[in-house]
This record gives C-alpha cells, sequence and structure tokens, in this order.
C-alpha cells in the first residue's frame, strides 16, 4: 500500500485522514455518546487526535496494513467521519472494517456511501474475501448499517472493549464474504 487511494461517491469524498483534521477528530472520538458503541475512551486532548491522525497513516505501513478514509462532504468540504480497512491479512484474505460519523451526519446514508465505496475498492484492490464488523449488539443503527451492506451476524466476542476502564459488553461479529 503506498500510494493513498482517494475515492469518490455521489455526496462524497473519501481522502487521507490530515493533521488539520485533528480538532474535527477530536469533536468525533469525543462524544462518550457514541465512543460506548466504539470500544474506547473519548479522546479529550487535541494531542490524542493528532497522535490517531499518525496511527492511521501508520497502519498504512504495518505487517498487516490498513487505509483509513476521510469522510468529507463534497458540498461544504467538511469532514464528517472516518472508515477504513484494516488488519489486512494478505494470505487469508480478510481484513476488518470500521468507521464513526459524526453526530450531525447520522441517519442520512453517508456512512453506508461511504463503506460501499470502500468495501468495492477492497475487494477489487486487496483481492478479499472475508470482511469483518464488530459492532455492539444494542448498536441498532449500525447493525442496520451493515446488514444493509451484506454482512451477515456470526457470532459474540465477550469483553471485547472497554470504556472508562469497564468492559462495556459484547460485540457481535458480522462478516461479508
Amino acid at each position: 500500500m503506498s500510494d493513498f487511494p482517494p475515492l469518490k461517491t455521489e455526496r462524497l469524498r473519501l481522502r487521507e485522514i490530515v493533521a488539520a483534521d485533528a480538532p474535527t477528530l477530536l469533536a468525533i472520538y469525543g462524544d462518550i455518546d457514541a465512543m460506548r458503541w466504539f470500544g474506547t475512551d473519548p479522546l479529550t486532548e487535541i494531542n490524542e487526535a493528532l497522535k490517531l491522525v499518525e496511527t492511521f497513516a501508520e497502519w498504512r505501513k504495518a505487517s498487516n496494513p490498513g487505509t483509513r478514509w476521510a469522510i468529507v462532504d463534497s458540498k461544504t468540504d467538511r469532514l464528517i467521519g472516518t472508515c477504513g480497512l484494516f488488519k489486512w491479512n494478505p494470505s487469508r484474505r480478510s481484513c476488518s472494517v470500521g468507521y464513526e460519523l459524526a453526530r450531525e451526519a447520522w441517519g442520512k446514508g453517508v456512512m453506508c456511501e461511504a463503506l460501499s465505496a470502500v468495501l468495492d475498492w477492497g475487494f477489487e484492490h486487496m483481492s478479499l474475501n472475508r470482511i469483518e464488523a464488530k459492532v455492539h449488539p444494542k448498536n441498532e443503527p449500525s447493525i442496520k448499517l451493515i446488514n444493509h451492506l451484506g454482512f451477515v451476524r456470526e457470532g459474540l466476542l465477550r469483553q471485547a472493549g472497554l470504556l472508562a476502564g469497564r468492559t462495556p459488553g459484547l460485540d457481535s461479529v458480522f462478516p461479508l464474504a
């Protein structure tokens, strides 16, 4: 994975995440209600958001590489979320998908549009056979989204994440193959 692969949809541009995105990432990843589904503590400082930008950039060089796209509204040129493919295992032709969206963009079909482009790219350019999504079993909007995209519930992972130092519960595993 050398050059970053920008993608475009009807309403969105998917591009590389850069340091200038840190304030918006802080707002998105700082939303405690949204992060309860993510399985991590919310960000509280701009330095944490800058580190997240670095982490996403490092994914492309990892032994099991990944790509995380900034989701940008084409009309406003505003960052509204991120999504990506990570933990790529080329020999098994598999990876995981992750995503989050600013609250004001919820319920508008944005993530479905973005993930459709990302999943298509993954199958075409990464020769994938399986993409896995881990979703909290009570996160109904996310379950509805991935089911719409063709994912099917496969099982539960117990105690799969931490929030405020506590295990928030179970994550359902949904593969797309």
